[in-house]
Parts: structure tokens; C-alpha cells; sequence
């Protein structure tokens, strides 16, 4: 099987996007607010925006699963107060799990999770006990920063964010570290402040010692991890100058990249540098960038032609696309399991 562990509805119908311009009037305006069953969206209109988009481009690049979560610059956590991100975040959940129910062998949901700046991380527990339970979510998205750029939140090795890993290890599910929009002009969204983000989320775990209080924990930065392959000797010897052992020993046994990277020549670094047990398949396809490459003709997302052309062997092939999502998405290879695959 090919698995792709990172993707987004991107394509939801037009009635979220108004329903949630309402919403966000309604926080200036309570009369404007929209009520949760103004939102109306029947399963032939999830049908058209999948088969049409993330679900045609699967069948044409010879994916078979996506891990399927809300889009990521909707969650917008800075927004409102956690009452507003709480119902945000439900409707948006419920929406991927109805796409899993119409699509179980093809997308398999999770979780956005409502955060709000400020705010106690422990608030999200009970959307995510729901999704887990409920919607049948095998992972979570966890924002570092809800305030969309101001970094106002401490940092993921903090107590504060405890509750929250409790919880994923007690479900054994795990978290990809994903941010949401920048309200900051001088970063931008998808090209700055995610990149800036996954490199920032591994620099503070490789300061802190969050892996001794939570050894089953798994965390996976996305984008091929911002800037942190790249700069491998950096941080080894700031983690050598800080006092933690090697990385392979201080975070590898924990933190998962993805190869949302849009090049041959960046997929190569990555599975240079870091051991191929600790990637994952993934393209967030049709998502941050959507055009064709006009030097090669192919979509820049369809990084499956990246990793088969890397060099790889067929065990360390088979693990990327495949065996490392099983591993560390337990919930997933549950359900493979129960569909005999």
C-alpha cells in the first residue's frame, strides 16, 4: 500500500467557508452569528468535491489511504475566543469523518483541535475524546502557536501542553505539529510560517527533555520538517552544547517527518540525512502548492515520484510509503487490519 499521512479538505464545499464568514461576523455582531444547523451540506456535494479533486489525483498517482484532517489554514485558532474555535473545530471534524464513512477504504479521519490563545490546553480534551471515540479520528493536529504568528504560546515541551499528551498516549494516537494561518504580513502563511514553524517545534524538543516524561509519545512534523534536515549539523551541536545526547537517541525514537517536500533534490537530503524509519509518506496534495512544475510537467505535490527515484531500497521504500505509517498510527493500521489489508 502507499499511504498518505498528510492531507486536507481543501476542497470543502462553499457553504463551510460562508458559514464561518458568518461566524466570524457574529463575534462583532451577536445577531449575525449563524446558528450550527444553518450549515447544510449533503453527502452528494462531499462526493463531488472529493471524487473531483483529492480523491481523482489519488487514483492517478496510485495512492490508497490518506489521513484526512480539516484544512489547516481554516483552523485559524486565533480567532474569537475557545468558544468559537470549539464549534469551528466540531463542524470541520465531523465533515472528515463523514468523508471516511463514504470512503472507508480511501480516507481515514483526523482531528483539528480547538485551540484558542491563551487558553488552557487541557479545553481540547473533550473534542478530542470525541473524535477519537466518536468520529474515529487516528490522529490529531496539534497548532503551536494559536495565535497565528505572535508565538504567544509556550513552548510544546511546557507542562501546560501535559494534558494533552496524556491523552494522546493513553489513545496511542499521535499528533502532527502543523500550524494555521499568520496574521503577520511579514510571513507568509504556507511559505514562511509553517516552514518557520516545523523547524521552530523540533528546536524545542531538542531542548527540552519532553520524550523522558512521555517515551510512547509520537509526534510528526510535517513539510520534511521546515528547515531541520538541512541544518542536521546545527542542531546536533546545539544539542551537544545543551547536554542532550545524540539526536538519534534524544528524538528520533519519537519525532516522524513527513515528504511534503516539493523537489527531487530536497527528498534526497531528507532520506540522506534522516533514517528512513522516521519518515512518512505524504503530499498534501492540493493544498499549499497546487500548480505543475514546468520543468518537469508533473504537479509539484506528486512527490511520490520523488521518493521512488531517491535511491532507495525496496525495505526502506516499502517502510516510507507504507510500514512507518502503520507503526505510528496504530488506530490506522487497526482499521487496515479490519478491512484485511
Amino acid at each position: 500500500m502507499i499511504i498518505d499521512c498528510h492531507g486536507h479538505y481543501t476542497t470543502a464545499p462553499p457553504a463551510l467557508a460562508a458559514w464561518r464568514e458568518r461566524q466570524i461576523a457574529g463575534l462583532g455582531d451577536p445577531a449575525a452569528a449563524p446558528a450550527r444547523a444553518d450549515l447544510r451540506i449533503g453527502d452528494d456535494e462531499l462526493r463531488e468535491t472529493i471524487e473531483a479533486n483529492q480523491l481523482r489525483m489519488m487514483d492517478e498517482r496510485g495512492i490508497d489511504m490518506t489521513v484526512f484532517s480539516p484544512r489547516a489554514s481554516f483552523m485559524a485558532h486565533h480567532i474569537g475566543g475557545f468558544e468559537t474555535s470549539a464549534e469551528w473545530a466540531s463542524i470541520c471534524n465531523e465533515l472528515c469523518h463523514r468523508v471516511g464513512l463514504l470512503y472507508p477504504r480511501r480516507f481515514v479521519p483526523a482531528a483539528m483541535l480547538p485551540q484558542s490563545p491563551g487558553v488552557d490546553p487541557a479545553t481540547c480534551l473533550p473534542e478530542l475524546t470525541r473524535c477519537v471515540e466518536e468520529l474515529g479520528a487516528v490522529a490529531v493536529n496539534l497548532n503551536p502557536d494559536p495565535s497565528g504568528g505572535r508565538w504567544t504560546a509556550p513552548p510544546l515541551t511546557d507542562r501546560s501542553w501535559y494534558p494533552v499528551y496524556e491523552k494522546l498516549v493513553e489513545y496511542d494516537v499521535p499528533a502532527m505539529v502543523h500550524v494555521s494561518t499568520s496574521v503577520s504580513p511579514a510571513f507568509h502563511t504556507t511559505g514562511a510560517h509553517y516552514l518557520n514553524a516545523d523547524t521552530t517545534a523540533f528546536m524545542q524538543l531538542v531542548q527540552g527533555d519532553l520524550f523522558t516524561d512521555f517515551p510512547t509519545l509520537r509526534l510528526i512534523i510535517p513539510h520534511g520538517g521546515g528547515a531541520v534536515p538541512y541544518h542536521w549539523g546545527r542542531f546536533r551541536g546545539l544539542a551537544t552544547a545543551l547536554g542532550k545526547p545524540e539526536l538519534e537517541e534524544h528524538v528520533l525514537g519519537n519525532v516522524f517527518f513527513d515528504t511534503c517536500v516539493y523537489h527531487q533534490p530536497g527528498i534526497d537530503l531528507l532520506l540522506g540525512v534522516v533514517p528512513a524509519r522516521n519518515i512518512l509518506f505524504a503530499s498534501e496534495m492540493i493544498g499549499a502548492v497546487r500548480g505543475i512544475d514546468p520543468r518537469t510537467g508533473h504537479h509539484f505535490d506528486d512527490t511520490r515520484r520523488y521518493v521512488e527515484k531517491a535511491g532507495l531500497s525496496a525495505a526502506d521504500l516499502a517502510s516510507v510509503q507504507e510500514r512507518n505509517a502503520r507503526t505510528v498510527y496504530p488506530r490506522l493500521d487497526a482499521l487496515l487490519r479490519r478491512q484485511g489489508r
